[in-house]
């Protein structure tokens, strides 16, 4: 097959332009209804495997409208990548977009945490912070400590209650009215070998997402109390230690790094 012919025939899989010019079946028979079996079987399968991805959102629309987004958004994003594992990365945003699914607002940031979820579970198999390696620390140098993050970690915040839904449509919660609608934060993590999400408050995410871009314990904490009075340090050091979301710490004791302001 040449270079054109097999460009234009991949391209043709994910599209409804008519057979590719030059193809022929191995038996002599025309080959359009045999390159439209493989078309059909091609769009199948990337949305099996978009749907594996998502099972929580599956849940939440129900399969057949899922399904029906996937195809429409295969047709757009087709993979540019033969390794899948990734694809799907942008399907929340196209979702956020999709007109049919304009009603259930919390949708893309359910998909986003379980992308997040799925980068946890492949994330490199590294090492989390000892629990014990903060108590080897002299009080008096906290301020100054840097975490370095886990590889698998992730912070993510919705104006919704993106945690809650997702663990109803996951199995973690039973289905229940939600009585409270307000924005949620969740922090993904690997702590072992199974990926947990924990919910974050507002203060929280901010404490968090400070630590990972780098700022000093110090200034993440006084970051997540400017703007949030009710921000607790020590119950945010103990989901700290106990999230597996970092997986070294040092000491920085100049006042040069960016991330102190």
């Amino acid at each position: 097959m040449s270079a054109a012919l097999e460009s234009t025939f991949a391209a043709g899989l994910l599209g409804t332009t008519p057979t590719p010019a030059g193809l022929v079946a191995w038996n002599t028979a025309t080959p359009e209804r045999r390159y439209a079996v493989y078309r059909n079987n091609v769009t199948a399968s990337l949305i099996a495997a978009l749907a594996s991805r998502f099972p929580a959102a599956e849940n939440i629309v129900g399969p057949d409208f899922l399904r029906a987004m996937a195809r429409a958004f295969i047709k757009v994003h087709p993979p540019r990548s033969p390794v899948l594992l990734a694809y799907g990365d942008e399907f929340p945003d196209f979702v956020a977009a999709f007109a049919p699914a304009r009603e259930v607002v919390y949708l893309p940031d359910v998909m986003r945490l379980e992308i997040a979820r799925g980068r946890a579970y492949h994330a490199a198999d590294v090492a989390t912070l000892a629990p014990a390696a903060l108590a080897a620390i002299d009080p008096a140098g906290l301020g100054a400590l840097v975490f370095t993050p886990h590889p698998a970690l992730s912070i993510l915040s919705s104006p919704y209650p993106m945690v809650t839904i997702w663990a109803m449509n996951a199995g973690e919660r039973m289905l229940a009215p939600i009585d409270v609608w307000r924005d949620e934060h969740a922090l993904v993590a690997r702590p072992h070998l199974t990926v947990e999400v924990t919910a974050l408050s507002p203060g929280g995410a901010v404490f968090f997402r400070r630590l990972a871009e780098g700022a000093t314990l110090a200034v993440a904490a006084q970051a997540a109390m400017r703007g949030h009075a009710d921000f607790d340090l020590s119950q945010n050091l103990a989901v700290l230690l106990r999230s597996g979301a970092f997986a070294a710490i040092s000491q920085d004791d100049t006042d040069e790094n960016p991330n102190h302001a």
